[in-house]
């Protein structure tokens, strides 16, 4: 997802994606360990970008509505 869209959710949406994405890279994790044929192995690692991309929205989020 791109950060413009990420932006454009609510904090209850982004948390959703956030928790969806950490699911899918434990899933995709315990497939690459327990030696099974992971499909892309390259996603592991845009999951990881993709999670840290959403929590810093989040954070944003977070200091701006401090303000």
């Amino acid at each position: 997802m791109k950060t413009n869209e990420l932006r454009e959710l609510g904090a209850d949406e982004l948390e959703a994606k956030i928790r969806e994405a950490r699911k899918e890279l434990a899933d995709l994790k315990l497939k690459h360990k327990s030696g099974g044929d992971v499909e892309k192995p390259g996603r592991m690692r845009l999951m990881r970008r993709e999670i840290a991309r959403m929590l810093t929205i989040q954070a944003e989020k977070a200091a701006k509505e401090a303000k």
